[in-house]
């Protein structure tokens, strides 16, 4: 009696499609690729004007943020560092990997207004991490942080608060485009690292981390769930994978 099981893709099914996502990533990142890196630097540079405004000239009296047992757990760690401005990396892979204008643009608001509402906190309830008491004149690149990005503004962590943010939309992406698994474990981890480095570097303290994670979840959630769909685009590659793999090969 024959079986009724769904043969397995060959090796050469596998490689084919492992070629289609990266084909398809490929294709995304260069599409608007000029406005996607004038826009994200522009982005960034609107955001530290109101940063630098809001930290000098808040609306009332800083408070320090408290510390909780993770933060006695948490030692400081130079090396930390390299992870820390990592973000600024890590926040351009989900725009990277967005096809169309009108996504472009839909996903600039959600994370202008994730960043209005932390700029909110930060000006209406102003809040500080504890002195250190560490001596960073010796650590490369600390006293340049200090500069750029102070120790106040503290809770909820806007690094985190992005990071968080980000790693939501490039799962989502990852997923859609049917990539290595394994690719969505290194972007988990490197949510995971940023938010460690924040609290290693002494920029921030725990609950400030938790805060932001919260925050970028809560603007994520709704971000994914009303957000442009590409169905032109998608239909485009779901004959591409037609194509390569058989009807049992496919799948979430």
């Amino acid at each position: 009696m024959p079986s009724s099981r769904t043969p397995e893709p060959s090796p050469k099914i596998i490689a084919g499609a492992a070629v289609g996502w990266r084909a398809e990533a490929w294709q995304r990142m260069r599409a608007h690729f000029v406005l996607k890196t004038l826009g994200i630097s522009a982005f960034m540079a609107l955001f530290f004007v109101g940063y630098f405004h809001v930290l000098r000239h808040p609306a009332h009296a800083v408070t320090t943020m408290p510390l909780i047992a993770l933060d006695h757990w948490v030692g400081f760690e130079p090396d930390a560092l390299a992870a820390y401005v990592s973000l600024w990396v890590y926040v351009g892979i989900a725009p990277g990997l967005l096809r169309t204008l009108r996504e472009l643009v839909v996903y600039g608001l959600w994370a202008a207004a994730l960043c209005l509402a932390g700029l909110a906190c930060f000006y209406f309830a102003p809040t500080a991490v504890p002195p250190s008491g560490l001596n960073l004149a010796g650590y490369p690149g600390f006293a340049l942080l200090q500069g750029v990005d102070a120790a106040g503004n503290a809770c909820p962590s806007l690094h985190v608060a992005t990071a968080m943010f980000s790693a939501v939309w490039i799962d989502r992406l990852l997923r859609e485009l049917r990539a290595a698994p394994v690719l969505r474990g290194v972007n988990a981890g490197w949510c995971l690292l940023i938010a460690w480095s924040t609290m290693a570097t002494r920029q921030h303290v725990a609950l400030d981390v938790l805060a932001g994670a919260a925050l970028g979840l809560a603007f994520a959630a709704p971000s994914l769930r009303w957000r442009p769909r590409g169905n032109a685009a998608r239909g485009r590659r779901g004959a591409r994978l037609s194509s390569i793999l058989p009807a049992g090969g496919r799948g979430e």
